[in-house]
């Protein structure tokens, strides 16, 4: 028998699929990987069967079909004020995971370095591993998750491709602000590294925020890969549709990676999103206020178990503090708290290529029907 050797020997299941297994095991409430359990919109479903039987059915063009295109370039004037050639610089992807992958792919090259900030999320290094390069770990402020630019700009070698931003983030929440675009400008000016702006959770902000999208600064976006995806904006993340915008030069080395990756993605429900998005703008623009209720009434309830809720800024995972419950570290104790008490959380150390020491945190999704939270709160109020 041949036994290959590993391209990516740091690399096992999932830390998502291991514990979507452990709950399923053990009849936990799995507030762990984040996906909603509640119905995607009715106008959404609607248009994808509409698509299906009007034959929408065989292969999308490479790029996109082109309604969907032109109704992201729309969305995306009327969000972040900017002008983007749907034709040049949009392409549709299958997933924002994909997304990410073609853009390193595209300007990484081997024994060249990316800047990843940690806790980071875990599909950044094995792709960066893949081609050839090296992941270097900056953490962020392990209470506040906060950018050190001064720790990124230490970080930063004549070997230096590519950096990976990622706001609203994932896991803690924590978001830019004005001052850290700065930064960062300053950081990349006058050099020849390139970004990628990881904004899954674009719409997902609270409190009144603004979400400072790489798309609103000319000076970034020149250098960027802005990635999205529909899956968390719409509550369909089983559909694995998000898109990547880029300048001209950088979207056709991403798509040459694209085209011979999955050459498109899934053509009915690009047309439903086409539709979507132009009949139904209001889904997005109150998509915060929408989540914003569900994180307001999860965190009162945490009030009353013996988890310390940290601040979420945006997206819709909430980071908890349960070293008044135990101290375990985080792997070991999202595991006894799904065996032994039925919730499932995800740890934050997978995150990390150098997890804090003693960090005593779990991330929670909050993307759940109401019902599903009460029944997590519950158990966790026996602890």
């Amino acid at each position: 028998m041949f036994q290959p050797q590993t391209k990516l020997p740091k690399v096992g299941t999932t830390i998502f699929t291991v514990m979507s297994q452990l709950a399923a095991e053990h009849g936990a409430v799995n507030l762990g990987q984040g996906f909603p359990d509640f119905a995607v919109p009715q106008r959404l479903v609607d248009e994808l069967d509409r698509a299906m039987r009007a034959g929408h059915n065989q292969y999308a063009p490479m790029t996109g079909v082109a309604p969907l295109r032109q109704a992201i370039a729309e969305k995306v004037l009327r969000c972040y004020g900017r002008e983007v050639d749907p034709d040049t610089e949009i392409t549709v992807t299958s997933g924002a995971t994909e997304a990410l992958f073609n853009a390193i792919h595209a300007v990484v090259r081997p024994g060249e370095e990316v800047i990843v900030l940690d806790p980071a999320y875990d599909s950044y290094e094995p792709a960066i591993d893949l081609a050839g390069a090296r992941a270097v770990h900056v953490p962020l402020d392990p209470q506040t998750f906060a950018v050190d630019w001064d720790r990124v700009r230490a970080a930063v070698t004549p070997k230096t491709r590519l950096l990976i931003v990622n706001s609203p983030h994932n896991p803690s929440g924590a978001m830019f602000d004005q001052a850290d675009i700065r930064a960062l400008a300053a950081l990349l000016d006058g050099t020849g590294i390139y970004l990628i702006s990881d904004e899954v959770y674009e719409h997902i902000v609270f409190d009144g925020r603004r979400h400072e999208s790489i798309l609103r600064y000319p000076e970034l976006a020149a250098r960027a890969f802005v990635v999205s995806s529909f899956g968390k904006t719409y509550h369909c993340t089983g559909w694995k549709i998000g898109y990547a915008i880029a300048p001209p030069a950088l979207s056709v080395e991403f798509r040459k990676v694209h085209q011979y990756n999955v050459f498109c993605t899934f053509a009915p429900a690009q047309h439903a999103f086409a539709a979507m998005i132009r009949q139904e703008p209001e889904h997005y623009e109150q998509l915060g206020a929408f989540y914003q209720e569900k994180r307001d009434r999860f965190r009162e309830q945490l009030l009353g178990t013996k988890f310390k809720p940290l601040p979420v800024p945006g997206g819709y995972f909430q980071l908890v503090d349960y070293s008044a419950v135990s101290d375990l570290p985080d792997a070991e104790f999202v595991k006894w708290l799904t065996v032994e008490h039925g919730v499932t959380a995800i740890p934050l150390s997978p995150f990390y290529e150098t997890p804090p020491a003693g960090q005593r945190l779990a991330r929670l999704c909050f993307a759940k029907n109401e019902a599903t939270l009460d029944a997590a709160i519950a158990r966790l109020k026996t602890l």
